[in-house]
């Protein structure tokens, strides 16, 4: 007599997900390398000024910068010094529409805590620095922070 047997149902084999973290965390470092994290497209050169007595900010989340110097391009943009709000040029007048964006991107809890940072060229003179500062004092942007470089001092 014939025997007869039942057909097996051929299963796809499972995937092998053992190395599967590691390829995960191979392309998170990879992209953590060579991602950049930038804050503005400089259209004005910003050589900041040296200083001594310098603090460190602590929560640069909470900071906008208004950026102020000679434009990169001065046969478009001219050789008078321009103000730049983010990553366009802008005019003493914007700079309270400025400081509301930045207001509303922050939680409400933060906006206290806001501070402006001017990063503002060497060779600027102070007439446009203190427009700036005049408009911030309207909207009520008191924490006012100059950008610096460090120098060690010599004492003698």
């Amino acid at each position: 007599m014939a025997r007869f047997r039942k057909e097996k149902v051929s299963e796809t084999p499972g995937l092998n997900t053992s190395s599967m973290s590691d390829i995960i965390f191979m392309f998170l470092f990879f992209f953590m390398v060579i991602t950049t994290i930038r804050e503005a497209t400089l259209f004005v050169r910003v050589t900041v000024p040296a200083a001594t007595e310098v603090q460190k900010l602590e929560r640069k989340n909470l900071v906008s910068y208004i950026y102020i110097g000679i434009p990169l391009r001065p046969e478009i943009y001219g050789s008078e010094p321009r103000i730049q709000l983010n990553d366009q040029f802008g005019t003493v007048e914007q700079i309270s529409e400025f400081i509301e964006m930045e207001r509303a991107a922050r939680p409400e809890q933060d906006r206290p805590f806001l501070t402006t940072s001017l990063k503002v060229d060497k060779d600027v003179r102070m007439g446009i620095v203190t427009d700036v500062k005049q408009e911030l004092r309207k909207v009520g942007a008191y924490k006012i922070n100059y950008s610096t470089r460090k120098v060690h001092s010599i004492i003698d």
